[in-house]
């Protein structure tokens, strides 16, 4: 088949209709119940969720004044995808579930139990369950929250979200959220230069400026 001149129209797709799945995605997210971190209850699925700030920490005192009367602003957005999903064994259904996203939630509290200035009592959570073909829309989901309400672990002090390296990998720098809230063991043993807390600081203040009411 010969090949024809480049036309780049007829690479892009266009979908209405795509664009408003994910906003009925968002909306449905905003209207869940906000469950403790971690949630009480054990549950089975994968998906999409947030964590929202309300304590003391004079760092994130923006973040606990909107969420004092509504969990209006997310200070994290992740997401916890079926086993196999970068394998495109994506799908998951009621015969095959796992844990995925309450086990998520549960890593996230005891990273944060594992610092000295944050205690898992602050932090309120919300999320979604996508099943069946649904799970497909798990990263899709999550890059539209993100993209929209720009939570500050997401952005200005990344590494909230960071796994173990493993050993013989220590050799890398610690994250700026490991930095800025020191504790977690794995993270300690990192040998890297870390970039400089009055640093992340600024960055830090700089993006509460900007900071706007989300989800």
């Amino acid at each position: 088949m010969k090949q024809q001149p480049f036309d780049r129209s007829k690479h892009v797709y266009r979908n209405d209709a795509f664009a408003e799945l994910v906003k009925d995605a968002i909306r449905f997210f905003s209207g869940t119940p906000i469950q403790t971190l971690p949630p009480a209850e054990t549950f089975l699925g994968t998906g999409v969720y947030a964590l929202y700030y309300t304590g003391k920490n004079p760092i994130y005192k923006p973040y606990a004044e909107l969420n004092r009367l509504a969990y209006a602003a997310a200070i994290y957005v992740g997401k916890a995808v079926p086993t196999g999903w970068r394998q495109a064994r994506s799908s998951d259904d009621p015969l095959n579930q796992s844990r995925e996203l309450c086990n998520r939630l549960r890593q996230h509290a005891r990273s944060i139990s594992a610092t000295p200035d944050l205690v898992p009592a602050d932090f309120m959570c919300r999320f979604v369950i996508f099943e069946h073909a649904g799970s497909d829309m798990i990263g899709t989901i999550e890059a539209a929250l993100i993209k929209l309400h720009r939570p500050l672990w997401n952005s200005a002090l990344d590494g909230f979200g960071n796994h173990d390296p493993g050993r013989g990998r220590y050799q890398q720098a610690r994250s700026d959220w490991d930095v800025v809230h020191p504790g977690r063991s794995w993270a300690l043993k990192c040998k890297g230069i870390p970039r400089k807390r009055p640093a992340i600081l600024a960055d830090i203040a700089n993006h509460l400026n900007t900071l706007s009411v989300g989800l």
